[in-house]
């Protein structure tokens, strides 16, 4: 059986102009995801052509018929068509196995990409896709990979950003990619041609919420109770409820980051072992390491249980601003027996 294609495979494919006729995009990394569907549009057909040749169509409204007519239509004033579906888990099972004969033979000059957000490749279409070699899974990037990643898109827009300001956004954002290109494209904007280190990063970020929500991991992560509730407030007035799932997942992957120094340390491990092992920027090292000394490793195992309570409680649509303020006292009420 086929293995699965990685984005970065595909978009060098198509830089080499070697299209294939038909894809199956998915996978949790929607932000990568649509910078290919995104490559694919401005690429793969040429502008003056575009209105003729590129189509966007959503299984929960668009015919299959429909679909299949237009990926058999021959381009127009073009060399190429791109037929874009999105939506692909709406289409009922009868209704994705009418696309597996097209699959069988498809259209050269057609580049048809299947956009699925669940997939259940037990089923037939989705099986058959993998079996071709054409699924391509959105997976998302690991910490390592974070840190080359903003490198290559700072200069996909023109940034240059040495590898410690890359590493020191990474740290103050997570691997949350929208974001990240988005204080990219603001650092481009305020710099233009001039390099960015560690310091520009820390001067844009004060206008920013990234900044802010960093600085409410800090307090937290001190045990700071005063100061982290003060920041909480400030990031919700400014951002509103929209950003109280941005926090708990930020404050799950910090939780889970003390958690695992904390073991490091418990085991004789030291500064070096927690580098190696939980593989966060080398700036991040030793305040982390102090920040666990704060913290047991009960109080951490604890505290995971208490994040996902409070997402429970968001979810159904408890008041944002006392689920989270309840949340940051809770996990800074519990006694401390570690070190500090």
């Amino acid at each position: 059986m086929a293995s699965d294609l990685s984005p970065e495979r595909v978009m060098n494919q198509l830089k080499k102009g070697d299209m294939g006729p038909v894809y199956l995009f998915y996978g949790e990394d929607d932000f990568r995801l649509e910078k290919l569907l995104d490559f694919i549009r401005k690429t793969c057909v040429e502008e003056a052509a575009r209105d003729f040749n590129l189509r966007v169509f959503h299984g929960d409204n668009a015919s299959t018929a429909d679909i299949l007519d237009d990926a058999r239509s021959l381009p127009f004033m073009s060399s190429n068509r791109v037929i874009i579906v999105r939506r692909v888990e709406k289409f009922s099972p009868s209704a994705l196995e009418s696309f597996l004969p097209y699959l069988e033979n498809p259209v050269e000059s057609t580049l048809l990409v299947f956009v699925s957000l669940k997939t259940d490749f037990k089923k037939k279409f989705y099986k058959k896709c993998r079996q071709m070699g054409v699924a391509v899974h959105f997976k998302p990037l690991y910490d390592s990979q974070i840190p080359p990643w903003i490198k290559k898109m700072a200069g996909d827009i023109g940034l240059k950003i040495n590898g410690e300001a890359c590493e020191y956004l990474h740290g103050i954002i997570g691997n949350r990619l929208r974001e990240i290109h988005t204080e990219l494209v603001k650092l481009h904007l305020r710099h233009e041609d001039r390099p960015i280190g560690v310091a520009e990063i820390k001067e844009s970020a004060v206008y920013s919420r990234v900044y802010t929500i960093f600085e409410l991991m800090d307090h937290i992560s001190s045990k700071d109770r005063s100061r982290a509730v003060s920041v909480l407030y400030r990031f919700l007035e400014e951002e509103g409820r929209d950003a109280a799932f941005g926090i708990i997942g930020m404050l799950n992957r910090q939780i889970r980051l003390l958690l695992e120094t904390g073991a490091i340390l418990a085991a004789g491990g030291g500064q070096a072992d927690v580098a190696k092992k939980i593989r966060v920027p080398p700036f991040l090292v030793k305040k982390i390491v102090q920040q666990s000394k704060k913290w047991t490793l009960d109080e951490l195992e604890q505290g995971l249980h208490l994040l996902h309570d409070a997402d429970g409680l968001l979810k159904t649509g408890s008041q944002t601003h006392l689920v989270l303020e309840m949340l940051v006292i809770s996990l800074l009420a519990q006694p401390s027996e570690a070190a500090s």
